[in-house]
């Protein structure tokens, strides 16, 4: 019954959306953009920025419609939209992209970057950009990425400082096999649930501790009950921009270009707004709730460990293999 729901849903959804791309001047095509954050979030405040310059740089011959707190469904459900040519556009977690194009599985891998200069000198090349352009047969092209911080172990009362002191401690993980692997090398018992979940599961004892970025500890209210946060930046996953393939080709190359530039430079917008973003939840965090920052972390015991997860996947995906490579290759420069 749920998935013939979905299937009355997502005909209903191609109806209304193909309407929406037919305004009164003809010479208007609407893009819809859909992503499942709030309307407060630093990414959908980028997102508005890159509709707008959009908006002024095509003379208004294409506009983007955006649909935020996950109004067309889960990430998954927009993927599927997507593929179809339903939707035009979404912002997802890199990993979940990976179904489609195994290289997107490189970056839910821990310790791959060392650190956030590390990371956009990355992420910013031209490598990693013909990376991201290089999925149009794969059905979606990528047009930008977002920051979603680096994400590091919180506890109770527990520095996490060697992989050591993971042993014995029950830790939330996102459901993605590389986090609940990583965290089964590093020692600790990984236990996957949602994020809405944490809160509760920290205070019953249900997890002794989660990893995430510092804003959990404000927004999410997690520094109430764990009081302790270990800046080992053990992954730093982007978000990612895609359009479907069937929207992208249909696009004028020149208009490609325009779209292209203002979604790189939404990127720049959102640095400065994740930067503010984090350094506040770390004063909110200290000031007002009492964590205690831990940063004399050595990562090199940490890296030992889950080598060998990063070698399994290099082994078995030879995209993650190429993709690694291209990035080692970047940062040699």
């Amino acid at each position: 019954m749920k998935k013939i729901l979905y299937i009355i849903s997502s005909l209903v959804l191609a109806f209304s959306l193909s309407s929406c791309n037919q305004n009164a001047n003809s010479d208007t095509t609407t893009l819809t953009l859909a992503h499942s954050l709030s309307q407060e979030h630093s990414v959908h405040i980028a997102l508005e920025a890159f509709a707008e310059e959009v908006a002024d740089k095509t003379n208004g011959r294409y506009q983007v419609r955006i649909f935020p707190n996950g109004q067309l469904g889960s990430e998954n459900e927009s993927m599927e939209q997507i593929m179809a040519g339903v939707l035009s556009m979404s912002r997802i977690a890199s990993p979940g992209l990976a179904t489609y194009e195994r290289g997107y599985d490189t970056f839910g891998l821990p310790y791959i970057f060392e650190n956030t200069e590390d990371y956009y000198n990355i992420m910013d090349s031209d490598e990693i950009r013909d990376f991201f352009l290089s999925s149009e047969e794969k059905g979606f092209v990528t047009l930008t990425y977002y920051d979603s911080g680096s994400r590091s172990f919180y506890t109770k009362d527990r520095a996490i400082k060697h992989p050591d002191d993971l042993k014995g401690l029950k830790i939330r993980v996102q459901d993605m096999r590389s986090q609940t692997e990583m965290m089964n090398y590093l020692g600790g018992t990984p236990v996957a649930m949602s994020y809405g979940d944490v809160y509760t599961s920290l205070q019953t004892g249900i997890i002794d501790g989660t990893e995430n970025n510092e804003t959990a500890l404000t927004i999410g209210g997690h520094g109430e009950i764990a009081k302790v946060y270990s800046k080992d930046e053990h992954a730093m996953i982007p978000d990612a921009l895609i359009i479907s393939s069937q929207i992208w080709k249909n696009i004028d190359p020149a208009d490609q270009q325009i779209i292209l530039e203002a979604a790189r430079n939404s990127t720049e917008l959102h640095k400065e707004l994740w930067a503010e973003s984090i350094a506040e939840a770390r004063v909110i965090a200290e000031t007002e709730m009492g964590v205690e920052f831990v940063e004399d972390i050595d990562k090199e015991p940490f890296m030992e460990r889950t080598k060998p997860l990063v070698d399994e996947y290099r082994a078995q995906y030879p995209e993650v293999d190429k993709l690694l490579n291209t990035i080692e290759s970047v940062r040699s420069k």
